[in-house]
C-alpha cells in the first residue's frame, strides 16, 4: 500500500456490536470518521489550520465496502490515502484491517470538499495545501 498512512488504531467495544455479535455499521463509519480527522491533520488540515482560515470539510460521497466482520475484543488499523486533490476538492481511500490477522474487513472511497465556513458553500483549498498534496501524489 504505497504512500499510505495509519490514520487510526483502536479496539472493537461490546457496545459497539449488534445483535448477531458483529461490529454494527455505526461503529464502523465512526472509526472510518476518526480516520478522516486525522488524514486531514496529516494533510496540513488541522482543527487549527482549518478555524485560522476560515474553512471547514464537508463530506461530498461516502462509498462503503463491507468485506469481513468483527467482533468485540478485534483490534482495528485504518491505512489511509490520498487519491486526488484540486480546487475544492479531496477524493481518498481508506482501509480498515483486522490487526490480529491482517484480513482487510472495509474500504470507505471518500469525496470531500473544502468550504468556507462565513458563506457556507464550496471553495478552492489554500494553495499551500494543494502544493503539499501534489508533492505526496507525484511520489507515488
Amino acid at each position: 500500500m504505497e504512500n499510505t498512512k495509519v490514520t487510526y488504531r483502536g479496539n472493537v467495544y461490546p457496545r459497539e456490536c449488534d445483535q448477531m455479535g458483529h461490529m454494527n455499521v455505526a461503529a464502523y463509519m465512526e472509526k472510518f470518521d476518526n480516520a478522516t480527522w486525522n488524514f486531514f491533520a496529516d494533510h496540513g488540515l488541522s482543527r487549527l489550520y482549518l478555524e485560522r482560515h476560515g474553512i471547514g470539510m464537508a463530506a461530498v460521497n461516502q462509498n462503503i465496502t463491507y468485506k469481513r466482520e468483527l467482533r468485540s475484543g478485534d483490534v482495528v488499523t485504518i491505512y489511509s490515502k490520498l487519491l486526488e486533490i484540486a480546487g475544492k476538492k479531496i477524493r481518498f481511500i481508506s482501509t480498515m484491517f483486522n490487526s490480529e490477522t491482517g484480513e482487510e474487513v472495509a474500504e470507505l472511497i471518500n469525496l470531500a470538499v473544502c468550504i468556507d465556513i462565513s458563506k457556507r458553500k464550496a471553495c478552492q483549498f489554500p494553495s499551500e495545501i494543494l502544493d503539499k498534496a501534489s508533492l505526496q501524489l507525484t511520489s507515488s
